[in-house]
């Protein structure tokens, strides 16, 4: 699957309860003599987007188009969220209400653990405000590519019946984070994303997957649900759907905070559906989302390209044709976590010992080695109509069989100048006699920061010499 073609920018609403995360961030040195607290010296706050907000966020951070329903107080704390979410290029459509206060979250944070969270909030709707809702969610939802519901259980969608009717007449689907304990409010959602909490809640405890299934699918059956994905933290999550259940384990490899996690999972999977994405393939894009999520501090967000590279890596082939996008983006990602790429060029039409000792020379100046190999038209105008001996699958394929080498990519033009630009390698090496200002994309690398190495080829070795040792025989 190319993620980088079939990804587009969709639009989606967010519909739910809006919050505002407020952090307090300070130093603890000593205990209160009123009570056995620490004290905390409060040396910053910091404002997040919170709730359906987040998942709003999120979204956006993935390139999509998104519109954001619910309601606020007229007050500061809206000011702050619109600010916020507007500065993200997200369409705020606020229902706000002078009688409302906007919902917040404090959380009192020290030496990057949370002490206290206190909550405001007030979480009743008047008939009013909800009829306000619905007439905004009416006027846009036939512009839509998918519908997200996230319910935190504060009053903003206890109509959540005709937002579901309205989302399925225009034939879209509806994503749905559940938090109240009457699932028939939920009834036709195309898929409900409960923690593992939230389903035992509803659907009775379980020990097994197998259990689990069991419980799901009653609950499809009794909501008219088209899926069900139990997010089940260390667990990964369950996808039951009526043909079936698929157990994902969690992508996380250092888990460091997983505030908001839960809004990662929905958002990427509400833009996974928005963009026609099969649905198991939804569920693992939304899984690697929060793997990546959860290795960040506070409520964070995923972005695409970290979204595809992380997807790549643990989906891609070594003998899978690489395009130059879904290379860029693996390498990209890697180079933001410090590792160092290095790349090299040529035919190697013939492998042999002298290409493996250079390219085993190559891979230790870094993390990772990419070699760029000429495809077959390309090696017949530069070496001649009777090369090259081997197709450019057979190249790839004994090329991704060494250890050393991570990724082999192709190019189609008689050198490789602009796919160097456009993986821009940490060091470039070429074998050979060559002088660094005769090596094509040296000066490139360079003025980019990188670094240019020449390596000797072993003495007696090419594929030519090859060539003309079997023609004498």
């Amino acid at each position: 699957m190319n993620l980088h073609t079939q990804l587009q920018k969709k639009h989606i609403i967010v519909l739910g309860d809006i919050m505002l995360d407020r952090y307090w961030h300070g130093s603890t040195s000593r205990i209160s003599p009123e009570a056995p607290v620490p004290v905390v010296k409060i040396e910053k706050e910091s404002l997040h987007p919170g709730g359906a907000a987040n998942v709003a966020l999120n979204l956006s951070a993935l390139g999509t188009k998104v519109t954001l329903i619910g309601i606020t107080g007229c007050d500061s704390d809206s000011d702050a969220l619109l600010e916020q979410l507007t500065a993200h290029n997200i369409n705020c459509q606020f229902i706000r209400d002078e009688s409302t206060k906007t919902i917040v979250k404090l959380r009192v944070i020290s030496q990057q653990q949370q002490l206290i969270r206190a909550d405001f909030e007030e979480p009743t709707v008047s008939c009013k405000l909800q009829a306000q809702l619905q007439q905004t969610f009416d006027n846009i939802v036939q512009t839509a590519d998918a519908v997200v519901l996230s319910d935190y259980a504060k009053g903003c969608l206890r109509p959540c019946q005709a937002y579901i009717k309205s989302a399925k007449l225009h034939k879209l689907p509806i994503i749905t984070d559940p938090k109240s304990s009457d699932w028939s409010l939920y009834d036709g959602s195309t898929i409900i994303t409960p923690n593992t909490p939230e389903f035992t809640n509803i659907a009775g405890s379980f020990e097994t997957s197998e259990q689990l299934e069991l419980l799901a699918h009653s609950v499809l059956k009794q909501h008219h649900l088209d899926a069900i994905l139990v997010t089940r933290g260390a667990k990964g999550m369950s996808l039951v759907t009526t043909d079936g259940c698929t157990h994902i384990p969690t992508k996380a490899y250092e888990v460091f905070d997983v505030t908001g996690a839960g809004d990662t999972v929905v958002a990427t999977l509400a833009f996974a559906l928005a963009n026609k994405i099969e649905l198991k393939t939804a569920v693992s894009l939304s899984n690697f989302a929060a793997g990546i999520v959860v290795g960040k501090l506070g409520t964070a967000c995923v972005t695409q390209k970290e979204l595809i590279a992380s997807y790549l890596n643990h989906n891609l082939n070594k003998n899978d044709l690489l395009t130059p996008e879904a290379l860029h983006t693996i390498i990209h990602h890697k180079q933001l976590s410090g590792k160092t790429i290095v790349m090299t060029n040529g035919c190697f039409d013939l492998l042999h010992s002298g290409h493996i000792e250079y390219l085993e020379a190559a891979r230790q100046l870094g993390d990772y080695l990419v070699v760029a190999i000429n495809d077959d038209a390309s090696v017949k105008r530069l070496k001649g109509d009777s090369r090259p001996i081997n197709t450019i699958t057979d190249r790839i394929t004994a090329l991704n069989a060494l250890a050393c080498v991570d990724w082999v990519i192709s190019f189609s033009e008689d050198t490789p100048q602009q796919l160097i630009e456009h993986l821009s390698p940490n060091i470039l090496v070429k074998g050979g006699d060559y002088k660094i200002e005769n090596i094509v994309g040296a000066k490139w690398v360079l003025e980019h920061g990188g670094q240019v190495k020449i390596m000797p080829f072993k003495k007696g070795y090419s594929t030519s010499a090859l060539l003309e040792k079997i023609i004498k025989k």
